[in-house]
């Protein structure tokens, strides 16, 4: 039996990697049922301050299609909390990147009021969609100068 019934973890998932698949795959091993919040094309403007290349559409399409997901969400907002009330959920799944900041200090105290738990996944190291767009990026130019 699996520690917790409902997990939640949320993403851009912009330029899919390994290390998003290891943070799907291992929150699918703690809980019986994921659902996975996929920021909209909005929202990463928003807090992001930049324009995802994959839209939004495109990249809940590819989450949907992953074996451990087995509901996807759009997420609208940052806001954990409003994300608990639409899904009821018994844990939160996050990168480690997180962990220790304020915002995520926050939720963790909000969350212990209703018996949710937080759970860190190692950052996968060598791997992110932000590293991927700057490789893309060079490729692109050194095309240009030719």
């Amino acid at each position: 039996m699996k520690k917790y019934k409902i997990g939640y973890t949320t993403g851009v998932f912009d330029l899919f990697h390994i290390g998003h698949l290891n943070i799907l795959r291992r929150a699918k091993q703690q809980c019986e049922y994921l659902i996975v919040g996929v920021s909209t094309d909005e929202l990463v403007m928003n807090y992001k301050n930049k324009k995802a290349t994959i839209p939004f559409e495109e990249r809940k399409q590819i989450v949907e299609a992953i074996k451990y997901v087995d509901k996807v969400v759009a997420q609208k907002d940052i806001n954990k909390w409003t994300a608990w009330q639409e899904n009821h959920f018994d844990v939160l799944f996050h990168g480690d990147d997180w962990k220790d900041s304020p915002l995520y200090n926050e939720i963790e105290e909000k969350f212990k009021t209703v018996g949710v738990d937080l759970v860190f996944f190692p950052y996968t190291k060598g791997t992110s969609s932000s590293e991927l767009k700057q490789v893309l990026n060079e490729i692109l130019a050194k095309k240009e100068e030719k």
